[in-house]
């Protein structure tokens, strides 16, 4: 993290760095942000994909403000500790909430009460496209597409496929695809994507669906073959196609989530500005470049984009959850 820097010092290289954006009139209208150091509390445990986004931009934000950016891991309750923190906290800008689209779109169609009201309190500033989720299958079944996929279900009667939780995308696109085809797959749910990845490994299931990233054992072992990819290409393996190029028609299948920042409801809107220009200004950093691209990312979006993505994809994703028939908890 970045050593603090004096407030003139601070004014002066921001002067001189056109390459960033600069802090617009409305936001030296609210005084000096931050005027102390950052709060980030991360809502998922240290060492994951989460966790390394919010360090990575986190440090660069720090480094341009001229404060530390501390990231505090608030795991658990699928990101809702961590969200209830950061909607309580002090709306000045100085508590910043990373987490992901179960956070702040799936835990209100599963979750009873998750402590708190996105749209009543938190603002996203920013936030980062997910990618596409590889459905792979074991090599016993010698599934190669969609169209093979399907074939096999239907002779098999019944699928073994692996998700990392219930209420995931890989459950829902389960869903999906047993109403369009008639199928009779079988959700396997493990606490999380690792046991799962290793249950496909050993033959315990079919198939399974997840990231990239943590699919790379199966996948250098020749232990599975990605036969789709859920909702967008992705650059590493371009030949696979999507879902919807092979067929699959669910509205589910044009969303693919997000990881994000969000900010007190009653966070001037000046310092909401601030906060996505420097997401966005962040793309261009070596270190932030890097762990993007370990997790075949695209670059974070500002304010108009991360809202209107969020728009487009709540009522989509809120559906697919609702058609799963899953009781609040």
């Amino acid at each position: 993290m970045s050593a603090t820097i004096n407030r003139r010092r601070f004014i002066a290289t921001a002067a001189s760095a056109t390459a960033l954006p600069v802090l617009s009139r409305g936001a030296s209208a609210q005084g000096a942000w931050p005027s102390r150091n950052i709060r980030m509390i991360c809502s998922y445990p240290a060492g994951g994909q989460t966790d390394l986004l919010a360090r990575a931009f986190g440090e660069f934000i720090g480094k341009q403000v001229g404060k530390t950016v501390v990231i505090e891991n608030k795991a658990g309750a699928s990101g809702a500790i961590g969200a209830q923190e950061v909607a309580r906290a002090e709306p000045d800008g100085h508590t910043i909430l990373c987490s992901i689209s179960t956070t702040y779109i799936m835990n209100r169609a599963v979750v009873k009460n998750p402590g708190y009201d996105m749209d009543k309190d938190l603002t996203l500033a920013s936030v980062i496209p997910g990618a596409g989720l590889l459905l792979i299958a074991n090599p016993k079944t010698g599934v190669k597409t969609l169209d093979d996929f399907v074939a096999f279900a239907r002779k098999s009667g019944k699928v073994n496929f692996g998700t990392y939780s219930a209420g995931s995308a890989p459950h829902m696109t389960i869903n999906e695809l047993n109403k369009q085809y008639g199928l009779n797959i079988e959700p396997v749910h493990y606490r999380g994507e690792a046991p799962m990845w290793t249950g496909l490994m050993e033959g315990t299931l079919d198939a399974a669906m997840g990231s990239y990233t943590a699919a790379q054992p199966v996948l250098q072992s020749d232990r599975g073959s990605v036969f789709a990819v859920h909702s967008k290409k992705v650059a590493a393996i371009p030949a696979v196609k999507t879902l919807p190029e092979q067929g699959a028609t669910a509205r589910f299948f044009t969303v693919s989530g997000f990881t994000g920042w969000a900010l007190p409801k009653a966070v001037p809107q000046p310092i909401v500005d601030r906060l996505s220009e420097l997401c966005v200004a962040a793309n261009s950093d070596p270190k932030v470049k890097e762990v993007l691209a370990t997790f075949v990312l695209e670059p974070a979006l500002g304010f108009k984009e991360t809202n209107a993505l969020y728009q487009r994809e709540l009522p989509v994703w809120l559906e697919a959850a609702q058609s799963l028939g899953l009781e609040p908890a």
